[in-house]
Formats: structure tokens, sequence, C-alpha cells
């Protein structure tokens, strides 16, 4: 994770979902398709295949959740790693705000595109995982401060942990609401909580995220 001392950003035990850090990043990031990228992941905690593989068709506005059905895997649709893994994860009105623009904005929003499309390959499949995180993701964090130790991993998996880490220990959200919003097999990855929690919760938290990070309502600049 990434943490905050003497106005430079580190790896440590702060999140890398602090207010500062991520919209550092996301100001470092002048592509709309990678911002609001990043910002999914970072609101919902979806793995990096479960991102790729998401159609507009699967975000149900309606219902304010997003399906999770499947992960991109090798150039192609495949199964989500656990049966866990399936189901949904809670759509918050700021983010749905920030898709809907996104949708307006993009060349592929019919129902069966990819949200995060490859431009290079004209839409036909998502952009590439490798190629995001070297060229853009990366180079931002660092141009935004943050110190990467050599040999050390960073990517979208980041921001995973680290909404984890920010509704536990700063939100003090009741761990079996974080087991929902991460879609945990194990119980004891997510404090040994086993229940289920419910879909108002984990919008909530979700939301409270959000504001934290600054995105009330306002949409990405």
């Amino acid at each position: 994770m990434l943490g905050v001392k003497d106005g430079a950003l580190r790896f440590g035990t702060d999140s890398i979902g602090s207010k500062v850090v991520l919209q550092v990043l996301l100001e470092n990031l002048p592509n709309a398709l990678h911002r609001i990228l990043v910002l999914t992941c970072a609101a919902t905690a979806l793995r990096f295949s479960e991102l790729l593989s998401l159609r507009w068709s699967d975000v149900l506005w309606e219902e304010a959740k997003i399906a999770i059905t499947k992960r991109w895997s090798r150039g192609k649709d495949g199964p989500t790693n656990t049966r866990k893994a399936e189901g949904h994860v809670p759509l918050h009105p700021v983010l749905a705000c920030q898709l809907m623009e996104w949708h307006a904005q993009t060349h592929y929003a019919k129902a069966m595109d990819f949200i995060f499309p490859s431009l290079k390959a004209e839409g036909r499949v998502p952009l590439s995982p490798a190629v995001f995180v070297a060229d853009h993701l990366r180079p931002a964090a660092l141009k935004a401060g943050v110190q990467i130790p050599d040999g050390h991993r960073f990517g979208l998996h980041n921001l995973r942990h680290s909404l984890s880490h920010w509704l536990v220990n700063k939100a003090k959200v009741e761990p079996k609401v974080v087991q929902t919003i991460l879609r945990h097999s194990r119980i004891q990855t997510t404090l040994d909580i086993y229940t289920q929690g419910d879909g108002d919760e984990t919008r909530a938290a979700q939301g409270a995220f959000l504001k934290e990070m600054g995105m009330a309502s306002e949409m990405i600049p």
C-alpha cells in the first residue's frame, strides 16, 4: 500500500485510497478512460480481470448494481475465480454519475461494448492491463510523487487492498459489509465475518469512500 509522509507518497501502512493519493493519481491521468477505470476499481474493489470483462449491459442502473459474471483471461471471457466472486457489487449514485458521463463520451456505448475498451483495437477487446499499468498508471503514480521501491509491484490491486483497509480502519464499516463488497470466499480474509451484507449498506459504504475522495457529486475533470 501507499502512504503520505512529509509531503511525499510512499509505500507503507496507510491506504492508497486516501483522499490525497487517489486525487493526485487521477489528476495525473489525462485520459478520461484511464481515470474512470481507476475510480471504478477504487470504489468497487473489483479484480482487474473482472473490470476488463465488463460490458455496459452489466451495469444495472435501476437496481444500483453492477453484475459480475465473468473475468477476462487469455484474450477471452472466462469464469470468475470462485463462486463467491459471482454476483453483484454496489453502484452508488456518485459512481453511477461518473459512469454515465463516460458512457456519453465513449464511442463504444452499445450494450455489449466493453466499458473499458482498447482504443487501438477499436473496442473489439478491453484495454491491455500490462500496457495500461506500465505506460499510464505507474508513470502517473511516479509523477504524483509516489515512491515505488525497485522490485515492488504496483497496479490496480493496490486500490482493491486499500479500499478494504480504508473501510475497516478509517470508516469503521462492519466487516460483514466489507466482505460483501470484496466478495471474499474465505471468512478469514475479511476478519472472520461470515454473514452477508445488505445491499443498501454496501452502497452506503461505497458512497462514504467516494465522498472521502472528494467525489460528492462532481464529475471527473
